[in-house]
């Protein structure tokens, strides 16, 4: 596998991860389960990128558009290294 490729799939599971972190936020998670553990490893991998997001993209109503908008920039990002 060269360089390209790895990153690809990189960026493919990354784009995973947040969009499950992402459809996990519209659940109630009780503390103590096995869910709960995979949302905190989702969101220890997560946070240091929606963070800085965060500050620069308002919440909109009750909804988070920071994960959004990194599923999309993931998304290109992945569309042009894995052309």
């Amino acid at each position: 596998m060269n360089l390209n490729g790895l990153l690809c799939a990189v960026l493919t599971v990354y784009w995973l991860v947040v969009l499950a972190r992402a459809l996990m936020s519209w659940f109630p998670i009780r503390p103590g389960t096995p869910v709960a553990s995979i949302y905190v490893l989702l969101r220890d991998l997560t946070e240091p990128v929606l963070a800085p997001l965060r500050r620069v993209i308002p919440p909109v109503g009750m909804l988070d558009m920071s994960a959004f908008v990194l599923i999309i920039g993931v998304a290109i990002l992945r569309s042009v290294v894995c052309s």
